[in-house]
């Protein structure tokens, strides 16, 4: 299985935004679905969806986190505000991994101490790393603090295959196409499958049928995909969920 589903929460709700819109007073909006999280969880167990993502987007979320989990327990992977000193709580409460962002970059830098801790509590089956990706020059680099600022971490073969050492699944976030349904970044989707010696679930861009094939295309098989904005459930009028789900059954077995 290649799809993985996502639970966007900002504010209590679920919703779809802009990536790198997203700030103290809010964000731009795609969409603000009249369902909860719960919902949401519900339908992806219906249809045995396994690794998909529920994100915090900044505070006021952990109820509606919680509800997901409880509706769909170890069906679902959480992220946003994650640290050493809570993985354990939402692993207990219903997450099959935790995600993290931010909390292991400090001044532009990795924080390798940080990152130490927590796979001693949690284990590195446990950990994905979310490496949001923005191009400066003609090179990808890992961008943290609601993708607004810069690390000083280029996202490359030596990158990955020590950050790989620290967990068993990279998330990775095309922040330049995230929430534009304007196409994939092919160039990060092919960098991910030659170099990361674990798998990778890619999202940004996602519009159609052709972009997901692409991906698999691109990706050597060691690239999933999660899709936001563009599908029917999250208000999109390019994809319907029902078709990715039927397209994606041919990789059940893998």
């Amino acid at each position: 299985m290649h799809f993985r589903p996502c639970i966007d929460l900002h504010d209590g709700h679920v919703k779809q935004i802009v990536g790198g819109t997203l700030s103290d007073s809010g964000a731009t909006e795609n969409f603000i679905s009249d369902k909860d999280s719960a919902y949401y969880a519900e339908l992806y167990q219906k249809d045995n969806l396994t690794g998909g993502h529920i994100i915090k987007l900044g505070a006021n979320n952990d109820e509606a986190a919680l509800m997901a989990l409880k509706a769909y327990p170890y069906g679902m992977q959480i992220g946003g505000g994650i640290t050493a000193e809570n993985a354990k709580f939402w692993l207990d409460n219903g997450a099959e991994k935790v995600i993290l962002t931010s909390y292991i970059f400090s001044d532009a830098k990795l924080n390798i101490k940080r990152l130490d801790k927590i796979v001693e509590i949690v284990s590195k089956e446990k950990l994905v790393l979310d490496l949001s990706c923005r191009k400066k020059g003609d090179q990808y680099y890992i961008v943290t603090d609601r993708w607004q600022k810069f690390t000083n971490m280029e996202v490359n073969a030596k990158t990955l295959e020590f950050l790989a050492g620290y967990c068993s699944e990279f998330l990775i976030h095309a922040v330049d196409v995230e929430g534009l349904q304007s196409g994939v970044d092919k160039e990060l989707i092919a960098l991910m499958g030659k170099f990361s010696p674990i798998y990778s679930v890619y999202a940004g861009g996602i519009s159609s049928m052709d972009d997901i094939k692409l991906i698999m295309e691109y990706g050597n098989e060691n690239v999933g995909y999660t899709v936001g904005s563009a599908l029917d459930i999250f208000g999109g009028k390019l994809l319907k969920y029902n078709e990715v789900v039927e397209y994606d059954k041919q990789f059940s077995n893998e």
